[in-house]
């Protein structure tokens, strides 16, 4: 489904990525780990063709979704061709409401109001309050519905639970592994580790800029030192 190869990035003259790999088939849930400032970020931002609204470009590589290719494609063709993002700090709507937030970018398909409010009754309950009177777990719930409302192939979530209260943290775990058992694929950046190992498929993790280590849950739980190396602060 989505394919990066050899992705490398650059802001003005500072590389930030110089050889990042990944992939992720339908149906699969892969993580995107490693220490802050190594390139989580500025990866998904490649992805979804928005470097360069914040002053950076890809400068080699190739990233395809699909046959499609991505590089060069603005950001709302990308979206259309199937894939969701939840962004950092969730950049909802302030001044909207709820359910105007919901339907501000929704496209036809599975995920309509109703789905969304079966997968998170809360925001039911507050579809009239404006984004700006939202709890910052209430906020990220509106975030993930708006990214499904999209009806995408592909779920990009960077820093899903990142702030947020333990039972908030908790209840978006579930909706994930619900939507994984949906068959939804699935790219998330999350510092929970454990979390996220029980949950996926796949993890890759970068340093640097760089791809250094691909494996599944168990063989990344087997390898202390792999996650002291690369992941603790």
């Amino acid at each position: 489904m989505l394919r990066v190869e050899a992705l490398a990035a650059a802001y003005g003259q500072s590389q930030a990525l110089s050889d990042v790999g990944l992939d992720v088939a339908a149906g699969e849930v892969v993580t995107l780990l490693g220490r802050n400032g190594m390139g989580k970020t500025t990866t998904v931002r490649a992805i979804m063709g928005l470097l360069g609204s914040v002053g950076g470009r890809v400068t080699g590589g190739d990233i395809r979704f699909g046959s499609a290719a991505l590089i060069g494609q603005p950001p709302h063709a990308i979206a259309r061709r199937g894939i969701g993002l939840v962004p950092e700090g969730r950049q909802i709507f302030p001044s909207l409401s709820v359910e105007e937030n919901l339907v501000a970018t929704a496209r036809p398909g599975r995920w309509g109001l109703d789905a969304v409010y079966g997968l998170f009754p809360r925001l039911r309950e507050r579809r009239g309050n404006s984004g700006r009177n939202l709890s910052g777990g209430e906020q990220q719930m509106l975030a993930i519905g708006r990214a499904l409302m999209t009806d995408p192939r592909l779920l990009i979530l960077d820093e899903a639970t990142e702030g947020l209260a333990p039972l908030i943290r908790a209840e978006i775990w579930s909706v994930l592994g619900q939507l994984k058992s949906e068959g939804q694929a699935i790219l998330l950046i999350d510092k929970n580790l454990s979390a996220v190992m029980r949950l996926a498929d796949r993890h890759v993790i970068i340093e640097r800029g760089r791809t250094v280590w691909t494996g599944d849950s168990a063989a990344l739980a087997s390898a202390p030192e792999l996650r002291e190396q690369y992941l603790h602060v």
